[in-house]
């Protein structure tokens, strides 16, 4: 029974940290030293003699002993463990952040097209269920741009994959300053771009558009003595508020390989 009774206030023991054990055995100290404190001041004040010594002076001697105590402990067993518990906690907020700073930039990474610092096709896919359901919600049109570079191909294999990369660049740049703030753009992949531009109309996308590709045809990208003009064949098409994301990319891209059958450098539309 003794044992049982022995092990089980063990077990309470172990419930607590070492520096809340000795926060403890500090505050019995200290307790301890306002006792004999007050003893010696009541032993003072009442003028008590025990056997020659006046037993303030006991009372005020164990106080001053419980006080030395009280700092050793404080100093040498709580301190050394605060002192390391914060310096943990500090280490442990320093990964968080850094675990926090990597998660959004793989997050980041994940929607972003290396090259060219645009959306990728996952962002752009998104983003297009997205604005379907809340342009539809309010009857507003969404159109759907689809550019591609023509000849693209012929730049690489002529110039190196240095210099295309630099093209696309280029056209990406261009695409920035002609899109509207809430237009999504992004590169799908390779040297196709869409649009995605919301509250427009056809007539309003296909100036958009024409303007766009009247631009890129007026890039020149330098590559040493040789200095390259590309041009881009452009489809789209103006959602039809039922149909979905995968009709209405079906139908710009359809709209694009038409203006790539007509001769490259135009824009189709739906």
């Amino acid at each position: 029974m003794r044992l049982c009774k022995i092990a089980t206030f063990s077990r309470g023991l172990m419930r607590f940290h070492k520096a809340e054990l000795f926060f403890f055995l500090l505050m019995g100290l200290v307790g301890l030293g306002g006792v004999f404190s007050w003893a010696a001041f009541s032993a003072a004040t009442g003028g008590i003699v025990v056997g020659g010594m006046d037993t303030s002076a006991k009372f005020a001697f164990m106080g001053l002993v419980l006080a030395t105590l009280s700092v050793v402990c404080g100093v040498f067993l709580i301190f050394p463990i605060m002192s390391r518990g914060l310096r943990e906690r500090g280490k442990l907020q320093e990964m968080t952040e850094s675990l926090s700073v990597r998660s959004l930039s793989l997050e980041h990474a994940a929607v972003t097209d290396g090259l060219t610092g645009m959306h990728n096709r996952r962002y752009f896919d998104d983003a297009l269920t997205e604005y379907l359901n809340a342009f539809g919600r309010i009857g507003k049109p969404i159109g759907m741009v689809i550019l591609d570079l023509d000849h693209f191909k012929i730049v690489n294999d002529t110039h190196g994959h240095d210099v295309g990369d630099e093209v696309l660049r280029q056209v990406a740049e261009c695409l920035q300053v002609f899109t509207r703030y809430h237009d999504v753009l992004a590169r799908l992949g390779g040297e196709e771009f869409a649009i995605l531009s919301p509250n427009i109309t056809e007539r309003q996308l296909y100036n958009l558009s024409d303007r766009i590709r009247q631009a890129i045809s007026e890039l020149k990208i330098k590559n040493g003595n040789v200095t390259l003009k590309v041009t881009v064949s452009v489809g789209l098409a103006i959602w039809d508020g039922i149909e979905s994301g995968e009709s209405l990319y079906r139908r710009a891209d359809k709209q694009l390989y038409e203006a790539k059958r007509q001769g490259r450098n135009r824009v189709c539309a739906a």
